[in-house]
């Protein structure tokens, strides 16, 4: 029983904020391609798919994270007393746990086609290597923007069987919502990180954090009435456009405080709600509710 606890906290299962920030791209991707006048099994299927795709990978992608953090984990407060950091999980177990979670995730993938098995084989370098860029860069942040959303593209291709201009400006949007969500993210660990010389956009634009964020929420907007437009979404699309722009505007850059690591934490997880909200947007756009 140990040994499970153990495996749950190092793939932060008690945590689904992150595999639901993975999830919901897919969603938007699948949503915005498929035909809703055929048949909706495939839909819920893929749906599926994505979800336990989200779920295995994100687990998978927390151990090497902690893997190759070992060592920066063990001087942050707040992940000094992670399983591998402490000590608890031995590294060679970790791998096994990564290896047999990406084999399920490989199992999952098979289900689609063979052009997006492709694409989702050539992600695999960019999400193993997105725990490296904090010691050489201060954008990790867009790195993990550029993978953690490239199942929207997944889920695009899945019913299309390519990439278009469309899902292009819907993948840019997304990247911008991660660049702003993950930056907030960030501020919890900033006096640590700086400490021990690791980078981020936090630690880059502390001093206009906020005019930082209503830059990548802007460009999450613009890119995604963009998209719309080239859908040709009806108008209850763009009208509710102004429920997430709340959300982001008001709520989240409301709700932050650099100096208050709690409410860096609640605007972060808050941006589960506007995924669901995203998603029932486009859903709208099409003229399914």
């Amino acid at each position: 029983m140990n040994q499970l606890n153990l495996f749950i906290e190092l793939t932060r299962l008690k945590k689904p904020i992150g595999f639901m920030l993975l999830f919901w791209p897919c969603a938007w991707g699948l949503t915005l391609a498929y035909d809703f006048s055929s048949n909706l099994n495939n839909y819920f299927f893929y749906l599926i798919l994505f979800f336990l795709g989200s779920v295995l990978m994100r687990s998978a992608g927390c151990i090497v994270n902690d893997i190759l953090d070992k060592e920066f984990d063990a001087k942050v407060f707040r992940t000094k007393n992670r399983p591998i950091a402490s000590g608890k999980v031995s590294i060679r177990l970790g791998i096994f746990y990564s290896v047999f979670l990406c084999f399920l995730a490989l199992l999952v993938l098979i289900n689609f086609n063979l052009f997006t098995i492709i694409l989702a084989m050539a992600s695999m370098p960019l999400a193993f290597t997105y725990p490296l860029m904090k010691r050489f860069t201060y954008w990790p942040q867009l790195f993990l923007g550029i993978t953690f959303n490239y199942g929207l593209i997944l889920g695009w291709t899945a019913i299309e069987g390519e990439i278009n201009f469309i899902s292009i400006l819907f993948y840019l949007g997304a990247i911008f919502w991660t660049l702003g969500y993950d930056t907030i993210y960030g501020y919890q660990d900033i006096k640590d990180d700086e400490i021990i010389g690791l980078k981020s956009t936090s630690i880059k634009f502390k001093g206009n954090a906020k005019k930082f964020l209503i830059s990548c929420y802007s460009f999450l907007i613009i890119f995604f009435l963009g998209g719309g437009y080239f859908m040709k979404f009806n108008y209850i699309y763009f009208v509710l456009m102004l429920i997430p722009i709340f959300h982001l505007f008001f709520y989240q850059l409301k709700t932050f405080n650099l100096r208050d690591s709690s409410s860096c934490l609640k605007a972060f997880k808050s941006n589960n709600l506007l995924g669901l909200i995203i998603f029932l947007n486009i859903l709208a756009g099409k003229n399914l509710i």
